[in-house]
Protein backbone atom coordinates (compact mmCIF):
# COMPACT_ATOMS: atom_id res chain seq x y z
CA UNK A 1 0.00 0.00 0.00
CA UNK A 2 1.41 3.33 -1.02
CA UNK A 3 1.35 6.35 1.21
CA UNK A 4 -1.96 8.21 1.44
CA UNK A 5 -0.50 11.70 1.60
CA UNK A 6 -3.36 13.27 -0.39
CA UNK A 7 -6.10 12.10 1.96
CA UNK A 8 -6.56 14.42 4.93
CA UNK A 9 -8.90 14.59 7.87
CA UNK A 10 -9.53 17.71 9.94
CA UNK A 11 -12.35 18.27 12.43
CA UNK A 12 -13.11 21.72 10.98
CA UNK A 13 -13.27 20.61 7.32
CA UNK A 14 -16.38 18.74 6.17
CA UNK A 15 -17.13 17.56 9.69
CA UNK A 16 -13.94 15.55 9.95
CA UNK A 17 -14.63 13.36 6.91
CA UNK A 18 -11.72 12.13 4.82
CA UNK A 19 -11.02 14.77 2.17
CA UNK A 20 -8.74 15.30 -0.78
CA UNK A 21 -5.72 17.50 0.10
CA UNK A 22 -7.59 19.51 2.74
CA UNK A 23 -10.18 20.68 0.21
CA UNK A 24 -13.91 20.38 0.70
CA UNK A 25 -13.99 17.38 -1.62
CA UNK A 26 -14.64 14.21 0.35
CA UNK A 27 -13.46 10.74 -0.52
CA UNK A 28 -17.13 9.75 -0.41
CA UNK A 29 -17.99 12.30 -3.09
CA UNK A 30 -15.29 10.93 -5.38
CA UNK A 31 -16.46 7.36 -4.79
CA UNK A 32 -20.05 8.39 -5.39
CA UNK A 33 -19.08 9.82 -8.79
CA UNK A 34 -17.32 6.58 -9.73
CA UNK A 35 -20.24 4.54 -8.42
CA UNK A 36 -22.59 6.61 -10.58
CA UNK A 37 -20.62 5.49 -13.62
CA UNK A 38 -18.48 8.56 -14.19
CA UNK A 39 -15.01 7.88 -15.55
CA UNK A 40 -11.88 9.26 -13.94
CA UNK A 41 -11.49 11.56 -16.95
CA UNK A 42 -15.06 12.87 -16.50
CA UNK A 43 -14.44 13.57 -12.81
CA UNK A 44 -11.21 15.38 -13.65
CA UNK A 45 -13.03 17.48 -16.24
CA UNK A 46 -15.83 18.33 -13.78
CA UNK A 47 -13.40 19.12 -10.94
CA UNK A 48 -10.30 20.62 -12.60
CA UNK A 49 -8.59 21.21 -9.25
CA UNK A 50 -8.43 17.43 -8.69
CA UNK A 51 -5.58 15.35 -10.02
CA UNK A 52 -5.60 11.74 -11.17
CA UNK A 53 -3.53 10.68 -8.13
CA UNK A 54 -6.19 12.25 -5.85
CA UNK A 55 -8.77 9.87 -7.27
CA UNK A 56 -6.43 6.88 -7.12
CA UNK A 57 -5.64 7.58 -3.48
CA UNK A 58 -9.36 7.99 -2.70
CA UNK A 59 -9.93 4.51 -4.14
CA UNK A 60 -7.01 3.04 -2.18
CA UNK A 61 -8.25 4.70 1.01
CA UNK A 62 -11.75 3.29 0.47
CA UNK A 63 -10.31 -0.18 -0.12
CA UNK A 64 -8.37 0.04 3.14
CA UNK A 65 -11.46 1.20 5.01
CA UNK A 66 -13.47 -1.65 3.54
CA UNK A 67 -10.87 -4.03 4.96
CA UNK A 68 -11.25 -2.29 8.35
CA UNK A 69 -7.60 -1.38 8.64
CA UNK A 70 -6.35 1.64 10.52
CA UNK A 71 -4.91 4.29 8.19
CA UNK A 72 -2.89 7.25 9.45
CA UNK A 73 -3.89 10.33 7.47
CA UNK A 74 -1.77 13.35 6.70
CA UNK A 75 -2.81 16.66 8.19
CA UNK A 76 -3.21 19.53 5.77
Amino acid sequence: MGQLNRITQQADVMGGKACIRGMRITVGMVLGQIGAGHSVDKILADYPYLEREDIMQALRYAAWRAEEREVVLATA
